[in-house]
């Protein structure tokens, strides 16, 4: 289907779209990535260089797409990955969390959401909630009992981040907080989108640029760069910590950021129930592997010990049974929705969500496979060298 005003037909039309409707600033700190880009450009480049090998008749008359992650029955291997502060449309993090309750898929809702737990969790029951180990041991768990309470069914602890923020091609100026400075600093850049000021005139608000999920539900929120200093300041976690922290989480449990098999192995030691491949979209540490490279070595390390998912690259359905073949039990996007927020608000990510489950439908009829857990290495073309810690 042709894009047309309110419909557009592949991820990267909703990136061009959120190019447009942005302000310069907003759309760069979307787009991110570290140091020279070289792993951003690798999580989509791995995937080009991975072939399906399709089939020309006997092919399925239908396709099952439904899968189960960390306890969440999902409708097809997708899921939403955890992205902090959604300020590119006042509905934030709702909108998403509506869109993927829609197309019947989990939510990943970060610590650093610009929405409070209890919002999200009203309009989307599959809720996973992500943190960092950000202050003391007593504060991570309080925040995550909150979340409990709020209706999240599993928690991800996410670990892939050095603090490395510099950018060859130069880093947004983001505020801590819009006041009259900041606002007058971005008004050139406003005034040339007058689409994306119209919307938060009408939503009767400005971006928020608090982190409300990182305190008690009645405290005041604290700055998004005010939670990050204090983020800064955390000594990084043990496998120890991590053990005690999964000791008190009394439901499903995945360590984010994993590209390593003998961290892999760590994870399910300490009783991960769940780990995601992921180098954070490579906003973390640059020359770090594409994480579709690191998958088959994971896969391997752990067997069926432990939910591997892949976070990294995906933007399109034919990426998505990629990772299956090679092991994956499902996806994880990030940019690819937030595009689609950023292009037309909860609609727009619904859109993203459908190109991805329709691309994966394609994808299985060419290969001659009914369901998705039917994928196997087989499916796929993989160039020597390929994958890291495994001949596939």
């Amino acid at each position: 289907m042709a894009s047309t005003r309110t419909w557009f037909e592949t991820v990267a039309e909703a990136q061009r779209r959120a190019k447009r409707r942005l302000p310069k600033g907003v759309y760069q700190a979307l787009v991110a990535g570290s140091e020279a880009g070289v792993t951003m450009n690798d999580n989509l480049g791995a995937f080009a260089d991975l072939k399906v090998r399709p089939h020309v008749a006997d092919l399925p008359t239908s396709r099952d797409l439904a899968t189960t992650v960390m306890g969440q029955e999902i409708s097809f291997p997708v899921l939403i990955s955890p992205t902090g502060v959604q300020a590119v449309h006042p509905d934030g993090e709702v909108a998403v969390a509506r869109a993927a309750a829609a197309a019947g898929t989990a939510m990943g809702l970060s610590a650093f959401a610009s929405k409070p737990i209890e919002d999200v969790a009203a309009v989307n029951d599959k809720l996973l909630f992500q943190t960092y180990w950000l202050g003391s041991r007593e504060e991570i768990l309080a925040r995550s009992l909150r979340a409990r309470e709020a209706g999240a069914k599993g928690l991800i602890v996410t670990l892939d981040w050095v603090f490395d923020s510099r950018r060859d091609w130069g880093s947004p100026f983001i505020p801590e907080r819009l006041d009259l400075k900041a606002m007058a600093r971005y008004a050139p850049q406003v005034a040339l989108r007058p689409g994306y000021l119209g919307r938060w005139i009408r939503s009767r608000s400005l971006p928020d640029l608090g982190v409300p999920n990182l305190v008690p539900l009645d405290a005041t929120p604290p700055t998004f760069f005010g939670a990050y200093g204090q983020w800064m300041g955390t000594p990084p976690p043990t496998w120890q910590d991590l053990a005690w922290l999964r000791e008190r989480w009394d439901g499903p449990f995945m360590i984010k950021g994993i590209t390593r098999p003998d961290d892999a192995r760590r994870a399910v030691d300490v009783g991960a129930s769940a780990i995601s491949v992921s180098n954070h979209g490579g906003n973390n540490l640059d020359s770090t592997p594409a994480s579709i490279r690191c998958l088959p070595g994971v896969v391997d390390a752990v067997g069926d010990q432990v939910e591997v998912l892949l976070d990294g690259g995906i933007r399109r359905g034919s990426d998505v049974v990629k990772a299956l073949a090679l092991g994956a039990r499902a996806v994880m996007i990030g940019r690819a929705y937030l595009w689609g927020l950023a292009a037309g608000g909860e609609r727009g990510v619904t859109n993203v969500l459908e190109i991805l489950r329709q691309g994966t439908s394609e994808t299985l009829l060419g290969l001659g496979r009914s369901s998705v857990h039917e994928l196997s290495p087989e499916d796929i073309l993989v160039p020597a060298e390929f994958a890291l810690d495994r001949k596939v």
